[in-house]
């Protein structure tokens, strides 16, 4: 017999079929059991009766997680009886067969347990199983799936970025080194560079893959390798054409999470955030100015946001503008990488913005430098060797039109999405400077 998914269930009634899953709970009353049986696509209540003692034996040695194949009845509940709130709280499986597949040793705890952190990420094999973990990877496979879709709809290439690269994008240190043969490389921080040369290619690309972030902190924000997606695009007037396409993407993206994920964000006690036809944004100065003026704290001649300030400007945005999103732009030259063009009134700040959304930046984007000669300079301007970077600037010193791009963490958007505190339960496998799966030091 064909196994049957638990969500196809309801479309059975009537039928012996077979299913397959683990044991998600049991409970014993009287000469019954129930069990609630789950498979990637669902849980449906099955019981084992008396009358059928062959498979009422097996089901007397079923524990939790333990993997079976039962075959059984598909019934109708009686009216009084039916779960409205669940999926199949219409139906019961009757139980006349089981097989069990595997049998699951004790679980150290109940997998719904509230634990801390240490002990989700200890035993994430495990914990990953429990309903409000798997609905997040279900919602980020949904995120990465939509990026994918609507990128390549607005005519965008997807391309595949080297992760071992010979100087990282930012020009900074925070790099991991790898030994390359005789020679030293270095892990992506960013797809930055080889999506700037793809331009000059394609025209408008985007990748999705991992970066790597050698910085030695241990916070809820941050991850040492994490999911990045990018974009670049050629041919644009400056940077409000990058942010407007952005903004295009998050509506897409709210769309189609309200139709296909509503019920792990009711799971997970999230709400689908509001995006505006426009997302509203303000300069770094008018947004201090703002700042100072309604709270009394002078800000206004910080090189950038304080995460008090981001989450400030987030809750006004909601609050006065009816948006969870605002973009932050223009700011100073000093702060930001040596790529990003310069607004032509004021050199001292670029064209370049951060997506701002419940309280914490979760892109970064920008107008870049095209010129040649002028991104040889600002790359001076930073005390970098334009010599190190001759491979990339081949792609200037030989035509490449006004670009730009943004990049974004899948991680802390699919956290900030679901009101997850620390993006680590945001990770798949999070790696940190404590951890690569098991504690790296005890």
């Amino acid at each position: 017999m064909n196994r049957t998914t638990i969500k196809d269930l309801k479309a059975a009634v009537g039928q012996e079929v077979s299913i397959a899953g683990w044991v998600d709970v049991r409970r014993d009353h009287g000469k019954l059991i129930f069990f609630d049986i789950r498979d990637a696509t669902g849980k449906v209540q099955a019981v084992a009766l008396p009358n059928h003692p062959e498979a009422k034996q097996i089901a007397e040695t079923l524990r939790s997680e333990w993997v079976v194949r039962m075959t059984g009845n598909v019934n109708a509940r009686p009216p009084k009886m039916v779960k409205n709130e669940e999926a199949n709280g219409g139906i019961e499986f009757e139980i006349l067969g089981i097989e069990v597949l595997s049998a699951a040793k004790e679980l150290p705890f109940e997998l719904n347990a509230d634990i801390n952190i240490d002990t989700y990420l200890d035993n994430l094999p495990l914990t990953l199983r429990a309903p409000k973990h798997a609905a997040t990877f279900k919602v980020q496979a949904v995120i990465a799936r939509e990026f994918r879709a609507f990128f390549n709809s607005q005519g965008f290439t997807e391309f595949q970025a080297p992760k071992l690269i010979g100087d990282d994008a930012e020009g900074g240190a925070n790099s991991f080194d790898v030994e390359y043969f005789k020679h030293t490389a270095h892990l992506a921080q960013s797809p930055q560079l080889y999506k700037q040369i793809m331009v000059g290619v394609l025209e408008r690309v985007f990748a999705l893959g991992n970066v790597y972030r050698a910085e030695k902190h241990s916070t809820t924000r941050h991850l040492n390798e994490y999911t990045s997606m990018d974009i670049e695009m050629g041919f644009i007037k400056d940077h409000h054409d990058v942010m407007n396409i952005e903004g295009a993407f998050m509506s897409h993206l709210m769309k189609v999470l309200a139709q296909e994920c509503a019920a792990e964000f009711k799971l997970l006690g999230a709400t689908i955030p509001t995006v505006p036809e426009q997302i509203p944004f303000m300069t770094l100065r008018e947004a201090q100015q703002l700042i100072t003026k309604e709270t009394g704290k002078d800000c206004t001649n910080e090189p950038d946001l304080e995460p008090e300030h981001e989450r400030w400007l987030c809750t006004y945005a909601s609050e006065k503008l009816g948006s969870d999103f605002i973009f932050i732009t223009h700011f100073p030259t000093a702060k930001r990488p040596f790529y990003t063009y310069r607004d032509e009134k004021d050199p001292a700040y670029t064209k370049g913005f951060d997506l701002l959304f419940r309280g914490v930046e979760i892109t970064t984007g920008a107008q870049r430098i095209h010129n040649y000669d002028d991104l040889v300079q600002s790359m001076k301007d930073k005390k970098l060797d334009p010599e190190k970077f001759s491979y990339y600037l081949q792609a200037f010193k030989y035509g490449l039109p006004p670009h730009g791009g943004f990049g974004m963490g899948l991680e802390r958007l699919t956290a900030k999405l679901l009101g997850i505190d620390n993006v680590k339960e945001a990770a798949l496998f999070p790696r940190d400077i404590n951890r690569i799966d098991n504690l790296l030091s005890k």
